[in-house]
């Protein structure tokens, strides 16, 4: 396996919002980022739910899951705890948990390890490596908030699935591709998916430049 200091972790687990996590994979294999992918056995049965896919979970299809040439992902296992990416050596440009279920979330904020998603998590964490945690729960309770604050003190950043609206979405991909297009932005990875905001109409015609918080 060639190493890359450019390719990513990218891990799936048990919450709903698995087709934010397709989405991501679609445009980093379009780009052709090296993805070392992993799935949580709880993933699986979301993946079943909400993409309608029975996947294999020592050997899943990926191209079915991703839906585009896969040949720039390596998938691992969540066992595999001797994986490449459970270890601080292994040069990667960073880890997405995409979507990020709350038991995963809560292993992090407390340093578990109990699988390689934890570890590889663990591992982004004290090398300093940019670590994107996607929640997709509600409503929260104080456990919840409590973790994502241990998680952002630790240096991780949150990026919960909150879609906007002031792009005017008129599907419900516009809506993935909103929340997509967001962690491509903190992975200062460039992409087409969203108009960067630049401000409300003004009545003389063209975008403003924006007004900041007026709240």
């Amino acid at each position: 396996m060639k190493e890359n200091p450019e390719g990513l972790i990218v891990a799936l687990t048990g919450a709903s919002g698995m087709p934010y996590a397709r989405r991501l994979l679609q445009v980093l294999c379009e780009k052709g980022i090296q993805v070392h992918l992993s799935i949580s056995e709880a993933a699986f049965l979301v993946i079943r739910e909400e993409l309608g896919l029975r996947l294999d979970i020592n050997n899943p299809d990926l191209e079915a899951l991703v839906g585009r040439d896969v040949r720039p992902i390596w998938y691992h296992k969540v066992t595999q705890l001797d994986a490449p990416i459970a270890s601080g050596s292994f040069p990667i440009r960073g880890m997405v948990i995409i979507p990020c279920s709350m038991n995963t979330l809560g292993a992090v904020a407390n340093g578990l390890a109990s699988n390689l998603i934890q570890r590889a998590a663990s591992v982004a964490l004290k090398e300093n490596r940019r670590l994107i945690l996607v929640p997709r729960e509600t409503p929260l309770n104080t456990i919840n908030l409590e973790n994502m604050l241990k998680v952002a003190r630790a240096g991780a950043h949150l990026i919960p699935a909150m879609p906007g609206f002031y792009h005017h979405p008129k599907t419900v991909e516009d809506l993935v591709d909103f929340m997509v297009a967001r962690v491509l932005d903190s992975l200062q990875i460039g992409h087409d998916l969203l108009v960067p905001y630049e401000g409300p109409f003004q009545e003389t015609g063209g975008r403003g430049q924006g007004t900041g918080d007026r709240g």
